[in-house]
């Protein structure tokens, strides 16, 4: 028992300092996405009518944000709709006052799967923020799933939540 009590305590220790993923459903769109903080979804619509789902919470000094649109049309072809993605990542730009990008990267795959595409970019907006994103897209949804903070992002845990969009099915 004397044995026992120590090893309890320190796992018990341990636990409680853990970052801890819940998986949160984007609205009823189907979607989910892992997060460290509570995720509630607001519903808006595009100029186009596509349905537009959005959430933000902090944690530890950093904000986790996602947005997920629900596109009115489905685009079969991904490089048309990694394209369109790119379009609203422009907009989302300029929304977010990004003053400094490094250039977004390209190539990734959700969960490695082909029937999606990802790009990922380092950005800086007007009150020196630093961010990180990555987007994602099936050509049914776009999903724009973002980090920022004043201090240094911590890589391996963001990553981890950036990751943790999932489309429909998935």
């Amino acid at each position: 028992m004397k044995k026992i009590l120590p090893l309890f305590l320190l796992l018990l220790a341990f636990q409680s300092n853990a970052q801890l993923l819940k998986k949160y459903p984007v609205g009823n769109s189907g979607c989910f996405i892992y997060g460290y903080c509570d995720m509630k979804f607001d519903l808006d619509y595009s100029e186009d009518s596509s349905k537009v789902y959005t959430a933000e919470c902090r944690k530890d000094s950093i904000s986790y944000g996602v947005i997920c649109v629900k596109l009115l049309q489905d685009v079969n072809d991904l490089n048309a709709a990694e394209d369109l993605m790119l379009q609203y990542i422009e907009y989302l730009k300029a929304s977010f006052n990004i003053t400094k990008s490094a250039g977004a990267g390209h190539g990734h795959h959700l969960m490695g799967k082909e029937t999606n595409r990802g790009v990922m970019d380092y950005w800086e907006d007007n009150e020196k923020n630093n961010w990180k994103y990555k987007s994602w897209t099936d050509g049914k949804f776009i999903g724009f799933v973002y980090v920022y903070s004043l201090k240094e992002l911590p890589e391996q845990k963001i990553n981890v939540f950036l990751e943790g969009f999932r489309f429909p099915g998935m």
